[in-house]
């Protein structure tokens, strides 16, 4: 079930149960009951009073009311002197800064920068993406930019694809840099089998939402979707350290 098919739903047979239970309890029995398989990092009071905030692991977020019986998904927004905050975006771009930062950098491929590193972006790219392929082209200039360049997989079709053999092989690869830089211009990498982390990394991709790549993370938590020229991209990057 899609996070957004939890919009304003009620769990009807919890009643009784659920108004007589702690917030916290509550909220994850509704959502248990609607999505069993639900990943739920915390459980906390938003800054709206009577709302509170559900953290799900991979960075999203819900708002479920104390009793568990209305769960939304949406922007909440914070109006102060006559502008408006974006909380719920802050609040997931931190969730997701925290993860993709938190990774082991031996299970990524990374192009590191030229001289002095001035930021880093983590890219989840497919091999059999046109748009990956372009953007590849431009990790050199990024590098001399100094800007860091880490890859996660992501084979867009799932595993099973020709993407995640095409990325398993490259993962497997003795020199992942260059095997990398050898799919992407469309020749065969030949490697052994081996323990690779192109099945987790896809999932964690699921679980931030992600849909299509390259799907470029600044170091803030920031998602950029899509394709970006490496002159606007590193300025991106730059501005999110």
């Amino acid at each position: 079930m899609r996070i957004s098919q939890l919009l304003l739903a009620a769990c009807l047979g919890l009643g009784v149960q659920l108004a007589q239970a702690e917030p916290e309890q509550a909220i994850r029995q509704s959502l248990t009951a609607l999505q069993p398989n639900l990943a739920i990092e915390s459980i906390a009071k938003s800054p709206l009073e009577g709302l509170y905030q559900v953290q799900l692991k991979g960075g999203r977020v819900l708002y479920a009311s104390g009793d568990g019986q209305f769960v939304m998904q949406g922007y909440l927004y914070q109006v102060k002197d006559g502008k408006a905050s974006n909380l719920t975006e802050k609040a997931e771009n931190v969730a997701v800064a925290r993860q993709i930062n938190g990774l082991d950098r031996n299970q990524m491929i990374v192009y590191p920068a030229q001289g002095e590193t001035k930021a880093h972006i983590t890219v989840f790219t497919d091999t059999t993406c046109p748009y990956c392929q372009k953007l590849h082209a431009e990790v050199p200039e990024l590098n001399k930019r100094g800007i860091e360049v880490r890859y996660l997989a992501f084979p867009r079709q799932g595993m099973g694809s020709p993407g995640s053999k095409q990325l398993e092989a490259v993962w497997c690869a003795k020199d992942k840099p260059a095997a990398l830089n050898q799919m992407f211009t469309g020749r065969e990498v030949k490697s052994e089998s081996c323990q690779n982390p192109v099945a987790q990394q896809f999932a964690l991709g699921q679980n931030m939402g992600i849909q299509g790549t390259p799907a470029i993370i600044l170091a803030d938590g920031q998602m950029i979707p899509g394709y970006q020229p490496a002159d606007q991209l590193a300025e991106a990057a730059i501005g999110a350290r």
